[in-house]
């Protein structure tokens, strides 16, 4: 997958894209059946297949639009980058996104993007995609200017869990969807609009040592500040080191309510199962993939313990089965 990260690399492919628009968060289920569907539209259309590209942003749209609201990020740009690639897409176009380009015309946007930077013949969208200063841009926009310029346009139908078309928008995956769901702490449901496990990167960092005292050392993981995590509790997951190595984990995010009234924020502390050696500073991903119980204050350090011997149990159980 070529990545274009400014308009003066171009590359406006003489036979024309395929192109789609968004802001991708997660590259879940429902992005997923459009860059399929863009595929199989690029590969059918009549004189020959067109290459296929996405649009998207260094940063979700929000954080300039609206930042006391905008949502934290279910992958960084890397991982996005790494999911569209995984998804078959020949060039995925990252737009950097600031107070200009939130209030460029929706007209100025389709030319200068779609039409002179990506040679655009075709357009795939979901149905209630918006754009442009205002959010003026729409489906019924890019239909207009697509007659003018030399472009079709789809507007999809978002989908559900079977990559159907969803029945409600209750059923629709959707990156909101799946934001609401790791806050409850239903991982499972989260992790099957992903179709993958919900993954965090970060760095591993000195904490209080508290885990090697209590004979479970643990990986403290810095996780970005914009990046959201799942409920607090304890996780049956996977820790991945920089190496490309997976171990079995425990992972237990919360505030340790045991040694502390107050903390002003969650702390994600990974286990490896079967596992010595020094972690300190490398770059690793968490991958979280079942919900073992919520956090609990223990009324006493040899409980905790305890608990923590059947925490490590259950994780290599549910990771064993798979």
């Amino acid at each position: 997958m070529q990545v274009i990260r400014a308009l003066d690399g171009c590359p406006r492919p003489a036979a024309g894209t395929a192109v789609t628009i968004g802001a991708y968060d997660g590259v879940h289920l429902g992005h997923q059946a459009v860059i399929a569907e863009v595929r199989r539209m690029a590969a059918a259309r009549d004189g020959g297949p067109l290459e296929t590209a996405v649009v998207t942003f260094d940063r979700h749209p929000a954080m300039v639009v609206r930042p006391e609201s905008a949502p934290l990020l279910l992958t960084d740009l890397d991982q996005k980058l790494e999911l569209l690639e995984a998804a078959g897409v020949d060039h995925t176009l990252v737009i950097h996104f600031d107070e200009a380009r939130a209030h460029e015309d929706a007209e100025d946007f389709v030319r200068e993007v779609l039409v002179d930077c990506l040679a655009a013949r075709l357009v795939v969208v979901g149905e209630d995609f918006h754009f442009g200063r205002e959010r003026k841009g729409d489906v019924a926009l890019l239909e207009r200017m697509g007659a003018d310029l030399g472009f079709d346009v789809d507007g999809l139908d978002l989908v559900g869990i079977d990559a159907q078309p969803a029945a409600t928008d209750e059923e629709r995956v959707s990156s909101t969807a799946i934001r609401r769901a790791l806050r409850a702490g239903a991982l499972d449901a989260a992790n099957r609009m992903l179709g993958r496990q919900h993954e965090v990167r970060g760095l591993v960092s000195h904490g209080d040592h508290r885990g090697r005292e209590l004979g479970y050392p643990t990986a403290n993981v810095a996780v970005p500040g914009d990046i959201l995590l799942p409920a607090d509790g304890i996780y049956a997951g996977w820790f991945v080191r920089a190496d490309g190595q997976a171990h079995q984990a425990a992972i237990s995010l919360g505030r340790r309510p045991t040694f502390y009234e107050q903390a002003h924020a969650s702390l994600l502390e990974a286990h490896l199962l079967d596992f010595e050696g020094d972690l300190y500073g490398e770059h690793v991903r968490v991958c979280f993939a079942r919900r073992l119980r919520g956090e609990v204050k223990f009324d006493s350090v040899d409980a905790l313990v305890a608990q923590i011997a059947r925490d490590c149990d259950d994780a290599r159980a549910a990771l064993t089965a798979g």
